[in-house]
């Protein structure tokens, strides 16, 4: 495939070299369990997990933006330092890449401009929160973007970045990282890379296509 030898190009490395590019070392995302969810959380709460199984822990995320477009370009979480023997599409249960025909991708939709890595149990305490608000607020409830999101990426200046960590139960561990997808919505594949045991060292979110020259 094509595609993934581009993928392994850019990001087989501990850091990409693409004049193309520009990276972003933006925090630490928490997974409590290691069922790691890719989605935009505005539009999809049930998400399912991916397949792999992940390590549980805290793991440094890095933002790829585009140059040209100031877009982000790919979202990354780098879970050890082992060399990649492998890249292949990141899916879910019941979703077999032999299935796919020529530029055919699994991945999850976006229709709110923004993605987001989070833990599956994360996932369920941001659905607890949407509910909670709700029925404190009642006719006052704007939606979860307004109510929680809105406030890490605007301030009373405008626009603060394009990428930031949530934390929907402060009690529990476990935290989101979103961010804006690309030039906005779209169907979005995610990519892991794997050593030679099979473990995951990385995994990608790509919104723009950079292409790596030979």
């Amino acid at each position: 495939m094509k595609h993934l030898e581009n993928i392994a190009k850019l990001f087989n490395k501990d850091f990409v070299e693409s004049p193309l590019l520009e990276t972003f070392e933006v925090g630490k995302i928490e997974l409590p369990t290691g069922k790691l969810v890719a989605s935009d959380p505005l539009t999809t709460g049930e998400m399912p997990a991916f397949e792999t199984a992940f390590p549980i822990g805290e793991f440094p995320v890095f933002v790829h933006k585009e140059r040209d477009s100031n877009c982000v370009a790919y979202a990354e979480i780098v879970f050890s330092d082992r060399e990649i023997s492998e890249w292949k599409l990141a899916t879910r249960s019941g979703e077999h890449p032999k299935d796919l025909k020529e530029g055919e991708i699994f991945g999850y939709p976006v229709e709110s401009g923004m993605g987001c890595f989070m833990d599956l149990e994360t996932q369920t305490e941001l659905n607890h929160l949407e509910k909670r608000l709700f029925h404190r607020k009642g006719d006052d409830f704007m939606g979860i973007y307004e109510e929680f999101f809105h406030q890490h990426f605007f301030d009373e200046n405008g626009a603060i970045d394009q990428f930031a960590f949530l934390k929907p139960n402060d009690e529990k561990p476990g935290n989101i990282i979103a961010f804006e997808t690309g030039y906005g919505e779209g169907f979005y594949a995610s990519y892991i890379g794997v050593d030679p045991n099979n473990s995951p060292v990385k995994i990608i979110s790509e919104f723009i296509e950079v292409e790596v020259e030979n």
